[in-house]
């Protein structure tokens, strides 16, 4: 029978006080002490001590620390901690939480970081929080309950960090960020590099003659794959020494983000949007779109306004060419098999204490229509 991480330490300190290395009011190692002494993240050492202070143990001082129970011998001895049988799979989990998947991006990197992970011997466990910041706590804490040795996870899109996650990484928990990194946070990431792959596309329309170009995307909101989007843009423009016009940046459109519960009326919005741009600015032929679906919608909206779609150009990010059998849009193919792969190793590496960068690129290419 193998104990869980946190049990091994918590039956340590119990023989520590019975063989009298640790006394009563003895100030006990911190949550970081311990967690560096068992290699274990300092999620599992709080929740050794939480359970010896449940048991009346130690008592635990708000910005003091924890202190051997005075007068312990003289109460009830320290009850032991009941060996919780940890199964093979349960002993190797890991889990991937991610906003939502779907076929123009997402399927691809689960079925390769699921086929990665079975290699290695792991379990995959998946949740989907549609873009709902507390379901994303939720699930990081239902996850670490589950005894996962690692998380890969794409954040949700926003403007802050989720707390739980600031707070794995501060614990120096195996975590991987897919598709985006957060700004100033030292945590693993795998993604593309979204700002030279949008200067590709953009470059691609100035090279075929395009100097009115638009850009169209969801508020970047800090979240870095649509920030460099953005920025890979605006660079194409100075690299050329050609003048950028903001009037042509539309990043409002939120009717395909996955926390958007007002569905088809914030999908129509955005069509109204795109609408509105096309009758104001006629001369406008070429986008560069930070999504599939909304380069979609931009064509449903050209469509509907009676116009050729022989007229424009249209260039984005991702597409459904496997499942439709063509190439509807020039765009970007991210290597989403690569990108799982190499997620899962670099958490493999962390649980077993191997040091890994920082943040690692998969190469894009474009595909030309």
């Amino acid at each position: 029978m193998e104990l869980h991480l946190y049990e091994q330490i918590y039956i340590y300190i119990i023989q520590e006080i019975k063989e009298g290395r640790l006394k009563a009011g003895d100030r006990l190692s911190s949550e970081k002490e311990l967690a560096e002494k068992f290699g274990v993240s300092r999620i599992t050492s709080k929740k050794a001590l939480e359970k010896l202070a449940d048991s009346g143990v130690i008592k635990r001082i708000q910005g003091k620390g924890s202190y051997v129970a005075d007068n312990l011998m003289e109460r009830q001895e320290p009850k032991s901690i009941t060996p919780t049988l940890v199964t093979d799979d349960e002993k190797r989990l890991l889990g991937f939480i991610t906003p939502n998947f779907s076929d123009e991006f997402g399927l691809r990197l689960l079925r390769s970081m699921e086929k990665q992970s079975a290699k290695h011997n792991y379990q995959l466990i998946i949740k989907r929080t549609f873009g709902d910041r507390e379901e994303e706590k939720r699930a990081i804490q239902l996850f670490i309950s589950l005894g996962i040795k690692g998380l890969i996870m794409i954040p949700n899109h926003g403007e802050h960090y989720n707390s739980e996650l600031l707070r794995l990484v501060f614990d120096q928990f195996p975590i991987v960020l897919v598709d985006r990194y957060l700004k100033g946070i030292p945590v693993c990431s795998v993604y593309t590099d979204n700002k030279k792959a949008s200067m590709d596309l953009t470059l691609h329309l100035i090279n075929k003659g395009h100097k009115k170009i638009a850009f169209l995307s969801p508020p970047e909101e800090n979240t870095s794959t649509l920030e460099e989007r953005l920025f890979g843009y605006t660079l194409a423009f100075t690299q050329e020494g050609m003048k950028l016009n903001k009037d042509y940046l539309i990043t409002n459109l939120r009717g395909t983000l996955p926390e958007n519960i007002d569905g088809e009326a914030a999908k129509e919005k955005d069509k109204e949007t795109i609408r509105v741009f096309l009758e104001q600015h006629p001369n406008v032929k070429a986008f560069v779109v930070s999504e599939f679906l909304i380069a979609m919608m931009l064509a449903n909206v050209i469509h509907s306004m009676g116009k050729s779609l022989e007229e424009f150009e249209i260039v984005c990010f991702d597409s459904m060419d496997d499942y439709l059998g063509q190439t509807i849009f020039t765009h970007i193919e991210q290597d989403e098999n690569q990108m799982g792969e190499v997620a899962v190793n670099m958490l493999i590496s962390q649980i077993l204490g191997t040091a890994v960068p920082e943040r690692t690129i998969v190469e894009h290419r474009m595909i030309v229509k």
